[in-house]
């Protein structure tokens, strides 16, 4: 297996401007962490005679004594000392963060936020999009460790990562739509971790609808760890596993009774997208792109009149290697086409057949009319020279979109 970026439980040095704090606040349930202050303020009494003579002596002496000018205070540069009292990292486990709407739930262990769908998180049709969903699942999996106390100043490295100068990569994840959330929806995201083998960690997610209580988003992904240096895989050291198994619940939002195999495709595929390249904005804080953009350029290779009437209902990807600012990508794509779906008996035009010349000179109209598969292959490598070696491989489940306005 190879690296990817993004989070894991251990997902998160976020640069996030708040931390959660302890109490603070109303929530949606009590919390027994209120901040109580005992006893009262005391002041002493006014002191007179040979105190205040001492006191006046010695302000005169500071007064004839040279005048020191104090060092000017260091400049707020975002990093170090000044990124650590502005992050306010919890070094202790939170139960209750108000300023993210967020609780620790199911013995200690189980992470729940609530949350809003944004207006810039959603597409022309007012729904959210899968890079959406990616992102939210990247950003509670943070949340969870932030509030966990376990988070050193990585990007959801443990304490003991950090020592070991190991950060997390992500191995695996399927990630399945039943329904895509709209523009201002409330939502409910619960997200746990497990054990994946002796040297691996899963994560899973469920993400439902706050006034339905459906099940909107399931995912599940397996970590792995990378030396920072070496960029090599590792093995989980007993002080990590000491850190994280407290937090490990035994339960799965997907069941998968064996991991579906991903072909390798070829530059001879239907469809193909080279010469992409990264941009700075695309690089996360392990300084390698971010996950989402590769399921961007994913998905670009697709026609557009396919994207227009299908919407993502699966994804699976299975990461190879990192990619970073100055590589060169190629993206893969082949339609599967035992996929097709069987011809929908409603006709979409009546009276006289059109004539094939017709159809195929109105571009909209042949994607309209033309039967896709549901099912696709998918091929992130990068080019160096004449070789190209595989970054993520990527398998797609599609189902025709819903034309009832949200």
């Amino acid at each position: 297996m190879a690296s990817s970026s993004s989070c894991a439980f251990h997902c998160s040095r976020v640069s996030i401007r708040c931390s959660a704090s302890e109490g603070g606040g109303q929530h949606r349930s009590s919390s027994s962490n209120a901040v109580r202050v005992n006893g009262a303020a005391h002041r002493a009494p006014l002191q007179v005679g040979a105190a205040l003579e001492t006191s006046i002596n010695r302000s005169l002496a500071e007064l004839s004594a040279p005048v020191l000018t104090p060092p000017p205070p260091p400049p707020l540069t975002g990093g170090g000392e000044d990124r650590v009292r502005r992050q306010n990292i919890p070094t202790e486990k939170q139960t209750v963060d108000p300023f993210r709407q967020a609780l620790i739930v199911e013995g200690g262990v189980r992470y729940q936020q609530t949350l809003v769908v944004r207006s810039y998180e959603v597409g022309p049709d007012k729904t959210a999009t899968m890079e959406t969903v990616l992102n939210l699942l990247q950003e509670t999996a943070l949340n969870h460790v932030w509030m966990s106390g376990l988070l050193g100043d990585g990007f959801g490295a443990t304490h003991g990562m950090i020592k070991n100068n190991l950060i997390w990569v992500v191995s695996r994840m399927h990630v399945q739509v039943d329904q895509y959330p709209i523009w201002g929806e409330v939502l409910d995201i619960d997200t746990w971790v497990g054990s994946s083998g002796k040297n691996g960690m899963r994560r899973d997610w469920l993400i439902r609808g706050r006034n339905s209580g459906d099940i909107f988003v399931r995912a599940t992904s397996t970590w792995v760890m990378m030396n920072k240096v070496t960029r090599r895989l590792s093995k989980m050291p007993k002080e990590v596993r000491g850190e994280i198994a407290p937090w490990f619940i035994d339960r799965h939002a997907i069941e998968e009774e064996a991991a579906e195999k991903i072909i390798k495709l070829d530059s001879n595929a239907k469809y193909v997208d080279s010469d992409l390249k990264p941009k700075r904005s695309d690089l996360d804080m392990n300084h390698h792109v971010n996950n989402v953009k590769y399921v961007r350029w994913m998905l670009e290779t697709l026609p557009d009149h396919f994207l227009q009437q299908h919407q993502l209902s699966s994804i699976i990807l299975e990461y190879r290697k990192e990619c970073g600012s100055s590589d060169v990508v190629q993206s893969i794509c082949q339609p599967d086409e035992d996929s097709v779906p069987p011809e929908e008996h409603v006709s979409m035009v009546t009276g006289p057949s059109l004539l094939p010349e017709i159809i195929s000179g109105h571009h909209s109209l042949a994607g309209a009319l033309q039967q896709w598969p549901t099912k696709y292959t998918h091929l992130l490598q990068l080019k160096a020279g004449d070789k190209h070696e595989e970054i993520v491989r990527g398998r797609t489940t599609w189902k025709k979109k819903s034309h009832k306005a949200p």
